[in-house]
Formats: C-alpha cells, sequence, structure tokens
C-alpha cells in the first residue's frame, strides 16, 4: 500500500497567505496602534468640527453663494459629509490596529483623488460641494497626512525585524530570527551572586 502522495509536475500545493492582525501580535497600546489611532482622531476632528460649524450657519444644502468656515468656502451637503467622515474616523480611532490604518489609507486615498476631481470641477456647474482653490488644498494636505498616519510603521523598506507587518512578509527569516533568539536565551550562562 503505497502513502505517498503524487504530485504533478508544474504544479504546486496552494499556499495559504498569512493575513497581518496587529492586534493578535502585539499589545493594545502599542506605538503603531497608537499612532493610528492618533492620526484617525485629530483628523476625524477636523473634518467633524469644520462640518459643525458649516451646520450651524445654516447655509443652503446645494448652496454655491460663497460661505465661508474657517477660511474654507462650505455648504450643508459638504459641512454632512464632513461630519460623516469625521465620524468614520472616530470609529477607526476606536477601533485602532489594522482596520484604523487600513482606514486612514483608504480616506488618504479618497480625498487625494476628491482633490482632483474638485480641481477639475472648480469653475462648472458641477461643483456642487462649493469647492474653491483652497478647499482643494486642504483636501491634498488631509489626504496626504492621513495617509501618512496610515502607512506609519507598515510600508517601508527599512522595517524593524520586531514589525509584525516585517515578519508577515518573511516569515521564513522571522522563524530563523525568532529560533536563534531563543537558542541565545537558554544558553546564555547564569551569573549568580556571592
Amino acid at each position: 500500500m503505497a502513502t505517498h502522495a503524487l504530485h504533478l509536475p508544474g504544479r504546486r500545493t496552494p499556499r495559504r497567505r498569512k493575513t497581518t492582525a496587529l492586534d493578535k501580535h502585539l499589545p493594545v497600546d502599542h506605538r503603531l496602534s497608537r499612532v493610528y489611532r492618533v492620526g484617525a482622531g485629530l483628523m476625524g476632528l477636523v473634518l467633524f468640527v469644520f462640518g459643525v460649524l458649516g451646520l450651524i450657519d445654516r447655509i443652503g444644502f446645494f448652496s454655491t453663494g460663497g460661505a465661508t468656515v474657517a477660511g474654507l468656502n462650505t455648504n450643508g451637503a459638504l459641512s454632512v459629509l464632513s461630519i460623516c467622515v469625521g465620524l468614520l474616523l472616530f470609529i477607526g480611532m476606536v477601533i485602532g490596529g489594522n482596520f484604523a490604518s487600513t482606514l486612514n489609507m483608504v480616506l488618504g486615498v479618497a480625498f487625494l483623488l476628491s482633490g482632483f476631481v474638485n480641481l477639475a470641477l472648480l469653475e462648472t456647474d458641477y461643483n456642487f460641494l462649493a469647492f474653491h482653490l483652497q478647499n482643494v488644498l486642504f483636501s491634498f494636505v488631509v489626504g496626504l497626512m492621513l495617509m501618512v498616519f496610515g502607512m506609519y510603521g507598515r510600508v517601508s523598506g527599512g522595517l524593524p525585524h520586531d514589525n509584525p507587518y516585517w515578519r508577515a512578509r518573511h516569515p521564513e527569516e522571522a522563524e530563523r530570527e525568532m529560533r536563534l533568539s531563543r537558542r541565545a536565551a537558554t544558553s546564555m550562562p547564569v551569573v549568580r551572586r556571592r
């Protein structure tokens, strides 16, 4: 009776891809999670306050009359949208970990794309959010900041080897380093005090 599995040449068994779960590898208050939470919280607070100030002024929902809040043009639609995105970032701040990091990156890209789209719509009838050039620049700045907060410690060529994202990308080398550190810890001589 044969106990060997036959493998056809050229076919490999599929490898399961490991997903990185920050909260499983590190304590909740690790500096990476703190950075993701702080980034989401700060940007969420800025957007939420901007939206609330816009709603307090009772500007028309799709008004393009030039009402400003904190130097930025706004209308009711932009205020409600800012409040919704701010609340979403607050949720990311509360959850933290990979969720906050990914949310920061996705919303950062969305803000950059919004800046480009609204830049193209500035002098047209389709400028429903009453954007002006300062709004476009603000959108770019918020987008870049969200992306930096989201990518911190996650996207780089020089990540330290104790970083969970580095370990997920280099599982064989991480395992080898872990074995070497265990071996070194067990072979250290015990120093006795007199």
